[in-house]
């Protein structure tokens, strides 16, 4: 059996982070997200056909399999899902599983999911329970078969909804040649499914457990809960004299743990990172390859991508900082709000409800701070800015402004 994963959007809800890094590569529990997908499917296909898009090229080279061959397919234009789709017709000869590359499914989930698939000659679908249906495409179902798609309803009347988890036979490549645009002009899968049910059954599948990367802040609660099941403890790294380790921590080579340091895993380091000395690491955080986390310095649940410095005198919890950023010394970011309430963040000029009690600071590529600055909880800061000595960052900050 082959899989088909759709990597080729430019993930544009995901900025400022994927500015510069495509969607799949965004770093997760010591690995890029799609590679926690090729990891968990590699044994079960013959073949892994990958489309990609922008920035493909970066993708190619960001991730690989020992089981499966992989194929990266280019989409040169996105016009919606049931296009992307139509992209496998040349090389799936039989039944095929096809995902999103932005859903990430524990091993045991996908496995469970190619085994009833793999036992039926009707195509499937993997459904999840959410709390909000109505952002989702909301599927009713009558014993084992779907029987209704109703895409994002102001009343659902149910709280199953699409995964992106598909079980397809060939069937689905001349209902996607039916499909025409919808009002605002793409290809919708939703469509093709309707379209399929007039002529066939579609299964449905039970997801247990499932994490979207739709907003940057996705990417905390997927780290945490994939370090709880899959980072091992691995320690290649140097680890001078009194340093506290406990619990699972994951240290690549080249990476060097100073004296004074006190790390409690689930956490990630990755290589030639530098960390300490006396500085705290907390659970599930993933640092970077080349960071440093230096003296005095505490962070926890946080994602720190490669190239960035926190070296001195700064506490970062509950965020995700992008690339080759400079904390200057003092640097705080507040990460829960003094009435306790959920943390709203302005992201790209909409106020959204992040569900999140606690959240620090979206920070993407090449941002600089000053000494003793501050960062509200939520603040978004993108790519190429400045934060002067003592100022304090709230809000949606725009691409390299300066804040005095």
């Amino acid at each position: 059996m082959k899989a088909f994963l759709l990597a080729a959007g430019k993930g544009t809800r995901m900025r400022p982070l994927t500015e510069n890094t495509p969607k799949p590569l965004l770093p997760i529990a010591g690995k890029p997200a799609l590679q926690h997908l090729i990891d968990s499917l590699e044994e079960m296909m013959d073949e892994i056909i990958i489309l990609v898009g922008w920035e493909g090229e970066k993708i190619k080279e960001g991730v690989g399999s020992s089981e499966a061959e992989l194929r990266f397919v280019r989409q040169e234009e996105q016009s919606g899902t049931a296009d992307a789709i139509s992209y496998a017709e040349r090389f799936v000869d039989d039944k095929f599983v096809c995902m999103n590359a932005d859903v990430l499914m524990p091993k045991n989930v996908l496995t469970d999911f190619v085994k009833s698939f793999s036992k039926t000659e009707n195509s499937m679908i993997g459904l999840a329970e959410v709390k909000d249906p109505y952002n989702y495409g909301v599927v009713t179902t009558e014993g084992k078969n779907v029987k209704e798609i109703i895409e994002k309803p102001e009343d659902p009347p149910e709280s199953k909804v699409n995964s992106g988890l598909y079980g397809f036979t060939e069937e689905i490549f001349e209902a996607i040649d039916k499909t025409e645009k919808s009002p605002r002009g793409e290809y919708e899968i939703t469509d093709s499914l309707k379209i399929m049910m007039e002529d066939s059954n579609i299964e449905h599948f039970k997801i247990e457990e499932w994490h979207e990367l739709s907003r940057p802040w996705d990417l905390l609660s997927t780290n945490e809960e994939i370090m709880k099941d899959t980072l091992d403890e691995d320690i290649r790294g140097e680890v001078k004299e009194n340093v506290h380790i406990e619990g699972t921590v994951q240290i690549s080579e080249g990476a060097t743990i100073k004296e004074g340091s006190y790390i409690i895993g689930p956490v990630y380091i990755g290589k030639d990172a530098k960390i300490g000395p006396n500085c705290h690491i907390r659970p599930s955080t993933h640092i970077g390859s080349d960071c440093k986390v230096g003296a005095a310095s505490e962070v926890k649940n946080s994602i720190i991508m490669k190239g960035t410095q926190v070296p001195h005198h700064n506490y970062v919890g509950d965020s995700v900082i992008g690339k080759d950023c400079n904390f200057g010394s003092g640097t705080k970011v507040a990460n829960l709000r003094l009435d306790d309430k959920n943390i709203k963040v302005i992201h790209r000029g909409e106020k959204i409800d992040t569900g999140r009690r606690k959240l620090g600071v979206i920070m993407g590529d090449d941002v600089k701070t000053g000494i003793n600055s501050m960062i509200n909880p939520g603040t978004i800061i993108w790519e190429r800015c400045f934060i002067g000595p003592g100022a304090l960052a709230q809000s949606e900050i725009g691409p390299e402004s300066k804040i005095q």
